[in-house]
């Protein structure tokens, strides 16, 4: 695999896996006023642990593909890279979850999801999980 699928496959994979797993805080619907919706490409823009996590990842990728280490190490150390990937997306998706369920507890919502796959309807949480997750919104994400 070469540097940049490396790079470019951590990359989108922190994006899309780490944070798409939001669904179902608790039960059924009766009403979109029951259903909470976050903008993940706005928190993944903002989030320090997250930018700083995605960061790591690309960097450690980097320097294991720049390297002069034998193919068999390399693969040794990007298996290792793979699994601290997967610790970290569970890190980042457990600390989403616990917000969006405290948001969801306080304006009693039934469901929250990710509000890429919802055409209308729902309250946007995603200012309130933002305060829980102390994220600082610094730019919108390019559409």
């Amino acid at each position: 695999m070469n540097k940049r699928a490396l790079i470019a496959l951590v990359t989108a994979s922190v994006a899309a896996a780490s944070l798409a797993t939001l669904t179902g805080c608790q039960g059924g619907t009766s009403g979109s006023g029951d259903i909470g919706l976050i903008d993940v490409p706005r928190i993944t823009a903002n989030w320090p642990k997250f930018l700083n996590y995605q960061n790591q990842l690309n960097a450690d990728a980097q320097a294991i593909q720049q390297s002069h280490l034998s193919d068999a190490e390399k693969a040794r150390q990007i298996t290792a890279l793979n699994s601290k990937f997967q610790s970290g997306q569970t890190e980042l998706t457990n600390d989403v979850q616990s917000a969006a369920k405290q948001v969801a507890d306080a304006k009693h919502l039934k469901l929250i999801l990710t509000q890429q796959y919802v055409g209308y309807g729902g309250v946007d949480i995603t200012a309130d999980v933002e305060k829980v997750l102390d994220i600082t919104e610094r730019a919108s994400p390019a559409p």
